[in-house]
């Protein structure tokens, strides 16, 4: 199992004029892995995709696998509504030596149920030596990957796992009874990351551990040496960060958080916008208390 654990899904830093700052993201890069990072997440909602061209999407994702250098893996994020353009990025991410994809349900036009299994067959027909993790995030596609529909695709020899971000705990045991053990869960809220490992799932796809990689990764890894106490009280170490990062829709705390430790601007495209004051007080209180600022 190649993604388990701490995955940074890494925000794309701008330079105050919207351009993509490769150099702040080459240092972000290479401190999510030397904090111990299990793995990295390419152009996911965290790294606003949405605001950004194909061709800078291919960029981004090329630059990440080459700076990680295969120090650890990387999966990348190539979901759209678009069946057609989710297999250019896909093949792209193929070619570029990504270790897997992620693929986001298909917002917007609401396919059924038999739309949706044909759009990732398709896909999977496409690139059939290529890992595929299916991105279940109704609160943003609106359409839920129902359990039927995921015992289903787990048949599928290379749709290997799930990024669940349904906040749903009994989802990971649901999985595993439909889908078997070898199916990979990895939780999609930072939240849920510990309760997510106790019910079945193997690690969590993190925005929180863009800014505390370290302390995330911990959680994992005490986990796995049953050091149960220690996880659970970094867990709830982590929570008031967590809960700061999403008062509004990330990435905009993020950024925020990121800035305050000057890691990257809090420069964010439309229609993504800063954060409230209100909201930016909450995030330096959970950055103060784990003595960051």
């Amino acid at each position: 199992m190649i993604f388990k654990g701490s995955i940074p899904a890494i925000i794309t830093p701008f330079t105050k004029s919207f351009q993509i700052d490769f150099e702040s993201l080459s240092k972000h890069i290479e401190f999510l892995i030397l904090e111990g990072s299990h793995g990295l997440v390419s152009c996911g909602t965290t790294g606003e995709s949405p605001t950004l061209s194909h061709e800078e999407h291919k960029k981004v994702t090329e630059f990440i696998i080459k700076r990680c250098n295969k120090r650890i893996p990387v999966m990348a994020g190539c979901g759209s509504n678009s069946t057609k353009e989710t297999i250019d990025l896909v093949e792209h991410a193929e070619k570029s030596n990504a270790d897997a994809t992620l693929l986001v349900t298909p917002y917007y036009n609401k396919p059924s149920d038999d739309g949706l299994y044909k759009h990732f067959k398709a896909i999977s027909e496409k690139c059939r030596s290529f890992p595929i993790y299916l991105y279940d995030i109704p609160g943003r596609s609106v359409k839920k990957l129902s359990s039927e529909l995921l015992r289903k695709l787990s048949k599928i020899s290379n749709i290997v796992g799930v990024k669940d971000a349904t906040s749903d705990l009994a989802s990971p045991m649901d999985i595993r009874h439909n889908c078997g053990k070898k199916f990979n869960q990895l939780s999609g809220e930072d939240a849920t990351f510990l309760a997510f490992l106790a019910n079945g799932g193997n690690g969590c796809i993190s925005v929180t551990a863009n800014v505390v990689p370290g302390l995330s990764a911990k959680i994992y890894n005490s986990w796995k040496k049953r050091e149960v106490d220690e996880a659970m009280r970094l867990n709830q170490l982590l929570y008031p960060l967590n809960r700061a990062l999403f008062l509004e829709s990330s990435p905009c705390p993020v950024k925020y958080a990121l800035s305050r430790l000057k890691r990257c601007n809090n420069t964010l495209r439309l229609p993504l916008t800063s954060i409230k004051r209100s909201t930016m007080v909450e995030v330096d209180k959970a950055l103060k208390k784990l003595d960051l600022i």
